[in-house]
This record gives C-alpha cells, structure tokens and sequence, in this order.
C-alpha cells in the first residue's frame, strides 16, 4: 500500500513539473501572444492594455499558478486565433474523434496480437509461422504515414470502400464515422500488432523453456494445455507495460493518421495551433500528453504490484 500512494505521488510531482515546463517554454518562446491576438494592424497601447488583460505584464511563477488553478478546473483560457472561442471547446471538439480512433486502434491490437502470436508460437518453425515474421518485420519497417497513404490508395482509391478525405460526423453518424475510422486506425495498429506479436512470441517462448512447464508436460498435459493454461498467463505481465506504451501513444494523439486521413483531432489541432503560435492550444494538448502518459506507466507501476507479489516492497 505504501508503494503504490508512493507511486501516486511521484505522478503528481511529474506531473507539476512537466506542466511548469511546457508553460515556461511557450513563455521563453520568442513572440508576443497579445501582438498574435490582436495582429499586425495593432497600435502600440492597443498590445500594451491585451498584454495587461491576459496577465502577460506579472512575473512567470504568478502567471503560472493562476495557469495552472484554472487549468485544474478545465479553464485554459481563449484561443488567440480563434477569437471567443475557448480552449476547452476547441479540445472538447476535437476530443472525441482522437479517442475513438484510439480505442478502434486498441481493439484491432489487442484483437490481432494475441492469436498471431499464440500461431507463431505453437506452431515455431512452420511456414505460417516464417510469413507472420516475416509480414511483422516489414510492416514495422514501413513509416507510419507511408502505410497510412497504402490504405488510402487501395481500400478508398482502387476498392473504393470510403471517400478519402470525407470524414462522417461522430454525432450525426456514428455507424458511418466508426466505418470510417477503421480505415486510419488500421494504419495506426499495423506496426504496432507487428511489435506486440513479436514481443509476446519472445515472452512465450522464454517461458517454454522453465521448469514448470517440463513439469507441466510430465504430468500428461498436451501442448495446447500447458500454452493457454500456464504459459500464457505467465508470459503476459511483462507484455502489460508494452502495451501500457503503446496505448499511450496511440491515446496522446495519432498525428499522421489524423493529418493523412484529414481526421479533426487533437493531432491535428496540435500541429494547425503550433503552425498559427496558437500557444493556450498547444500548452493544453502537451498537458493532455503527458497527463495521459505519465498515468498509464504509473498504472502499469501498480498493476506490476497488484499482479505480482515480487514486485511489492515490504
């Protein structure tokens, strides 16, 4: 238990420190964010009163914290090329489309994974086996937005099984969005089922070489016995963090997915804000980033303690 508010409260000190830094870099950054709100066009007191307006005249450590109070209570203040239009509207638009080609992306990994790696393990040596390997490894060497123009062209050019470029509305179509987005979270989960399966066969296979699975044998049991009723179990603890890396990639944001596929989530609002200096966007994603990241190791963390006792600290 002491282990676990332990971990609890290193991600609370990380995640302080990381917000500091993310505000203290956009801070340093050359530019004026009351000259980007109000344009070229603008007089000199007219900068001066926005710069008053948006806190811009107090100290770093004062605009910090009052940052980071509203920011805790979901206020990020107004985007600055987006005039009266809030931070947490521009996220809470965008939100949605980002997470559900996140969780399309963990289904069709998780889906995938765990039975192609259970074939190349049962089946080691085989042809099956040799073509799973050998599709893995190329599939991991090819660049993420590379596969994302593959599927474009052959499901949506040649197949013609969506429109590129014609994304559904989640809210007015939900069935049609979803059909859309397998496409893109195709195009995200490819390299990674190719990791996972690879990572996993190793763990399996080092696990086929313990004693207890010599024991295991000797007491009569078939080879399918001791892979899904002993080996498996034990060969998955290790995968979890892997998989804890992974979905918090996939769940920071898919930017090339979202940029080839033209999907309006965060990705892309990140890259269209960093492009127009829209820096209240910008520093609310980066904290979403991290947030999410820095969670789920530590979540991970305590799992490893809930799931196997050797990793607890008496």
């Amino acid at each position: 238990m002491k282990l676990i508010v332990k971990k609890i409260l290193t991600l609370i000190i990380t995640l302080l420190c990381i917000s500091f830094l993310s505000f203290a870099a956009f801070t340093l950054i050359p530019g004026d964010a009351a000259l980007t709100k109000l344009g070229v066009d603008a007089t000199e007191e007219q900068v001066e009163a926005m710069r008053k307006e948006m806190g811009l005249d107090r100290s770093l450590p004062e605009r910090y914290f009052s940052w980071l109070g509203k920011a805790l209570q979901g206020d990020f203040g107004e985007s600055l090329k987006n005039s009266g239009t809030s931070v947490r509207e521009l996220l809470a638009s965008r939100l949605p489309i980002t997470l559900t080609l996140a969780a399309l992306s963990l289904i069709l990994i998780l889906a995938l994974s765990l039975p192609l790696a259970l074939i190349c393990v049962r089946y080691e040596g085989s042809p099956a086996d040799r073509l799973l390997t050998g599709l893995g490894v190329v599939t991991m060497a090819v660049p993420a937005f590379f596969l994302g123009i593959l599927v474009t062209f052959f499901f949506g050019l040649v197949l013609r099984w969506f429109r590129p470029g014609s994304e559904v509305d989640l809210i007015q179509n939900f069935w049609g969005s979803i059909y859309y987005l397998l496409y893109p979270a195709a195009a995200v989960a490819l390299p990674k089922v190719a990791m996972t399966v690879r990572f996993l066969k190793t763990s399996l296979l080092g696990e086929m070489e313990k004693d207890y699975v010599r024991t295991a044998r000797a007491k009569g049991n078939g080879e399918d016995r001791v892979l899904y009723g002993h080996v498996l179990r034990n060969s998955l603890i290790p995968v979890v963090t892997f998989a804890a890396l992974v979905a918090a990639e996939i769940l920071s944001g898919s930017i090339v997915a979202e940029q080839v596929f033209s999907l309006n989530g965060l990705g892309r609002l990140m890259i269209t804000s960093i492009g127009s200096r829209d820096y209240p966007v910008v520093q609310a994603i980066v904290l979403y980033i991290t947030t999410v990241v820095v969670s789920l190791n530590t979540l991970v963390d305590i799992l490893y303690i809930l799931i196997d006792p050797r990793t607890r600290v008496k």
